[in-house]
C-alpha cells in the first residue's frame, strides 16, 4: 500500500520518468516499462531485470520506479496477445533505446504479419540495406520491445528459428501460438 501511494505521489509531481512492473506469462516472467511517450521496454527474466533497470536508469533517466498501475493497459494487451486473442498492440511506443539502422529494422518488424515469418535477408531488404543481414540479427537481438515489435517472426533462411532474447523455446512457443491462431 505504501509503495502504491509513493508511486502515485511521484507520478503526480512529475518525478517519474520510467514506470515498470513485472508480469507472469506463459514464456516466463517479463518486465514491462514505459515513459510518458509510450512503451519503452519489455524484457524476459533471462535478460536479468536488475541489469535491464540499470540500463534504463543510465540511458533514459535515473527516475525509475515500480508503478504497476501505469502499465495496466500494456499488461492487459500482453495477456491478450499471449492467449491468442490479440494480434497486434495498440499503444504508443518510445523508441529511445533504438537508433540508426536498428531503429529502421524495428520500424519494419510490425510489417511481418501475425502468424507469418520473414528471413533476416528479407528484413534487411525491407530496411533498405539488403546486404545487412547480420546487422538485422543484431537489431532483433537488441530489440527493446519484444512481443510488441515482433522480432520473433524473423527466422533464418533455412527456416530454423534462430536466436531470441527470451530463449529459443520462447521464440518457438510464440511462433506456434501465432500459427495456431
Amino acid at each position: 500500500m505504501l509503495r502504491a501511494r509513493l508511486a502515485l505521489a511521484v507520478q503526480e509531481r512529475g518525478l517519474l520518468d520510467v514506470a515498470y512492473r513485472t508480469v507472469d506469462t506463459p514464456v516466463g516472467e517479463m518486465l514491462l516499462a514505459a515513459t510518458e511517450i509510450g512503451v519503452l521496454r519489455l524484457a524476459f527474466a533471462v535478460e536479468g531485470f536488475d541489469q535491464v533497470l540499470d540500463t534504463l536508469a543510465r540511458k533514459v533517466s535515473p527516475r525509475v520506479l515500480r508503478a504497476p498501475a501505469r502499465l495496466d493497459r500494456l499488461a492487459f494487451e500482453v495477456e491478450e496477445y499471449l492467449t491468442g486473442s490479440r494480434h497486434s498492440f495498440d499503444l504508443p511506443l518510445d523508441l529511445t533505446l533504438t537508433t540508426g539502422f536498428r531503429r529502421e529494422v524495428v520500424r519494419h518488424l510490425p510489417e511481418i504479419p501475425y502468424g507469418g515469418t520473414a528471413t533476416y535477408t528479407e528484413v534487411a531488404a525491407l530496411a533498405g540495406s539488403p546486404r545487412a543481414v547480420r546487422a538485422v540479427g543484431t537489431a532483433c537481438a537488441k530489440n527493446p520491445l519484444p512481443l510488441v515489435v515482433p522480432c520473433h517472426r524473423v527466422v533464418r533462411s533455412d527456416g530454423t528459428t534462430g536466436q531470441y532474447a527470451g530463449g529459443t523455446a520462447a521464440k518457438r512457443w510464440l511462433l506456434d501460438l501465432e500459427a495456431a491462431s
